[in-house]
């Protein structure tokens, strides 16, 4: 799975050939400037989906439900996951682990697939301190053992574990049946999850251990608007074969000649 948040990036991780698409919060971080993902609402991701779903991917496409949009009802967060479904999304995602199972239970009654996630959760990072490893300790580890079961039996059909030890989360897999996406959470999960903009070197302010950079797009792409600059300051660009001209009939109309 990876995050996609328009076209461009929708058509790249769907014809590398990813079995999800994930139009995450973290587009608040990455593409959006905040400094974390509870600013953005459900409007901003209704908007994000639909850019992305317009592509038409292979892949899956999952909507994260953001900070606020299934906390308040169950009437109020079942209107939003529809309308994340609207805008072209497959199915949900949503952070927590046995307070949700009210929230994902409706959600499902609405034929609405529903992805969870435990561990790290990052809409609650004022509540945990910060982003912290979570599950360090024998009774945490297992109460995230817990919550990935309650999250099963209520009818999730994956669950992203994020910012645990290696450990807990083989324990985790092990112990439910539905596939497990990693995130900061070692090999031993079903899948794995990275955001486009770490994965490609685009976002280069933030470094988190578990991020692998396969390219370093962020480098190419400020040589590549370097250059663009110095060749309009310098007259380089453009050049005649980039330009459009007049016919030397319609030169002659004008009374122009020479050029």
């Amino acid at each position: 799975m990876v995050t996609a948040y328009d076209a461009p990036s929708a058509r790249v991780v769907s014809e590398a050939g990813a079995d999800l698409i994930l139009v995450g919060d973290s587009v608040a971080m990455v593409v959006l400037g905040y400094d974390d993902t509870l600013q953005v609402t459900v409007n901003d991701m209704a908007h994000h989906t639909a850019a992305v779903a317009r592509t038409k991917p292979e892949a899956h496409i999952v909507a994260d439900l953001p900070w606020m949009s299934y906390h308040v009802s169950a009437e109020e967060t079942v209107q939003n996951a529809a309308l994340l479904i609207r805008a072209g999304a497959q199915s949900v995602k949503l952070e927590g682990g046995r307070k949700r199972l009210p929230m994902i239970e409706r959600i499902r009654d609405a034929e609405i697939p529903v992805m969870g996630h435990i561990g790290l959760t990052p809409q609650s990072l004022h509540a945990m301190g910060g982003f912290k490893v979570q599950g360090r300790h024998a009774e945490a580890a297992r109460r995230l053992v817990q919550a990935a079961k309650s999250l099963s039996h209520a009818g999730c059909y994956a669950i992203v574990l994020e910012g645990v030890p290696v450990q807990v989360a083989e324990m985790v897999t092990e112990a439910v049946e539905i596939p497990t996406i990693g995130i900061g959470a070692g090999p031993h999960c079903d899948g794995q999850v990275l955001v486009y903009h770490d994965l490609l070197g685009l976002e280069t302010r933030l470094a988190a251990k578990f991020v692998r950079r396969y390219a370093d797009l962020d480098t190419l792409a400020t040589e590549a608007v370097r250059c663009f600059a110095d060749d309009v300051r310098s007259g380089a660009f453009p050049s005649s074969r980039e330009s459009y001209h007049l016919s030397e009939v319609e030169l002659a109309a004008l009374g122009i000649s020479g050029l």
